[in-house]
């Protein structure tokens, strides 16, 4: 896919991309998010997980916290997005 990527997106992904460990991108998250902003981002994954995981909508929602809106919103990205959370999702299992 061809992106337009402003420079702000590109300093951001690049500093993404230079993080070592664990340990240096919790703190790096941490810094650059809110509590709030970190906390949806974990329950966006989470929720990638349990729908993944064929998971049903009332399930994911009593578990996550997450709105029906989210869960819908990450689904679509499940089914028709870059498959970015199911590559994750994968090496993620794959490391244990």
């Amino acid at each position: 896919m061809n992106r337009q990527i402003d420079e702000n997106l590109e300093l951001f992904y690049k500093a993404v991309l230079n993080l070592k460990d664990e340990d240096e991108c919790c703190d790096f998250f941490e810094d650059i998010c809110t509590v709030t902003e970190l906390k949806s981002i974990s329950q966006r994954m989470m929720v990638a997980k349990m729908l993944n995981e064929k998971c049903v909508y009332s399930d994911i929602v009593k578990a996550t916290g997450a709105s029906t809106a989210t869960v819908s919103r990450v689904n679509r990205s499940l089914q028709y997005g870059n498959s970015s959370y199911k590559m994750l999702l994968q090496r993620i299992e794959n490391d244990k």
